[in-house]
């Protein structure tokens, strides 16, 4: 008698892979230019300033520099250009690579932020690859890029050492049945706490009240931890706990990240918010919470901020905070701007022990401070 249709061992499968690999190399040099009214006014458009020899990914390069631009059409612009150093012997050689340029010290959007396509560099072309038009002059005189007559190009560098195929041991499934979506916890405590489903405590803040849930805060928080078994707990009468000294936007702010792990984008005075946001999560020992502000706080460092910040930062224990109001006071024209606000001489009577870490700060040589 036949077998029935349909029994037996199912038809086996199998499945192989295999892998191209491009294999790179990266770095960068940076490069200092030193008296740049200087360099513009003694060299000719169309004549370049070299760096020194550098190495990425085993081959030796160079930057030039054209103060005045490649050209007679350029001349408005500063040019750079990226060349291959080789000894004689490896005049036949070439090598693929793909390079940027940047200003080290720029947080803004820079000129160039994407690579280049990559490109084949050879001795004989001794011109290399480049920015004919990197940036105007008229433009970078006017930028924060230009401190003290001086600058820093960052040149950073992907080279492509080998392409190659190869097998691969894994074997690849062929079908995916059960697709796992991403979490979205955050989400469904968010939710929580909008619903006030389940609440259980509700704090008076400002004038406003906000219902949360104690077993979130005390597994968040060591405050709210201890405060769950203490008196807080208790409240008054009306079960209601008041927060004093706090504004109710910062307190939603810190419910908020408590809940799901992330503060929200501000659209006015971040700057103004992130500072008492900072004070909280530093009341309520979130130290994450904590960081970010710190973060956010880095990029309104100016010369009518700077006294505030760095005074809250050291009265918080910020260090990543201080280090960055040390870096932008570090720099003698905006040092001379805030020595002379209000602000800083506040500073001065309020906190002396910050005068002497910036008096030694600017006393260190760059390389230590």
């Amino acid at each position: 008698m036949s077998p029935a249709v349909g029994h037996g061992n199912p038809p086996s499968r199998s499945a192989s892979s295999s892998t191209i690999v491009a294999e790179t190399a990266t770095g960068y040099h940076l490069l200092k230019i030193n008296g740049y009214s200087l360099t513009k006014a003694t060299t000719p458009t169309g004549s370049f300033l070299p760096s020194s020899p550098f190495t990425v990914g085993g081959h030796r390069w160079s930057i030039k520099y054209y103060p005045n631009g490649d050209d007679v059409e350029t001349a408005d612009y500063i040019s750079f250009f990226l060349v291959l150093e080789e000894e004689e012997t490896n005049m036949g050689l070439t090598v693929q690579a793909k390079f940027k340029f940047s200003f080290a010290n720029q947080v803004k959007k820079q000129p160039s932020l994407k690579y280049r396509p990559i490109k084949t560099f050879n001795l004989e072309d001794s011109c290399g690859w480049g920015y004919v038009e990197f940036i105007k002059r008229v433009d970078f005189e006017k930028s924060d890029d230009l401190r003290d007559d001086s600058f820093t190009i960052r040149c950073d560098i992907v080279v492509v050492r080998e392409i190659r195929t190869e097998e691969t041991t894994e074997i690849l499934p062929v079908e995916s049945f059960v697709p796992v979506p991403p979490s979205d916890m955050d989400q469904q405590f968010g939710d929580l706490l909008e619903t006030e489903k389940g609440a259980d405590v509700v704090f008076e803040v400002g004038g406003q009240t906000f219902a949360a849930h104690w077993c979130v805060l005390a597994a968040r928080s060591p405050v709210f931890r201890a405060a769950l078994y203490g008196s807080m707990k208790e409240g008054d009468t009306a079960g209601v706990v008041h927060i004093e000294d706090m504004e109710a936007q910062v307190f939603k702010l810190l419910l908020r990240f408590v809940y799901t792990d992330s503060l929200p984008e501000m659209e006015t005075e971040e700057d103004v918010i992130c500072q008492h946001l900072l004070v909280t999560a530093d009341r309520y020992d979130l130290h994450r919470l904590k960081l970010i502000c710190e973060n956010r706080l880095c990029k309104y460092i100016g010369v009518s901020t700077v006294s505030n910040i760095l005074a809250l930062a050291d009265q918080h224990h910020c260090d990543g905070l201080k280090k960055a109001c040390f870096s932008f006071l570090g720099s003698p024209a905006n040092l001379s701007a805030v020595v002379a606000s209000d602000g800083f001489k506040h500073l001065s009577r309020s906190c002396p022990s910050l005068m002497e870490e910036l008096v030694v700060m600017l006393a260190l040589p760059p390389s230590h401070a």
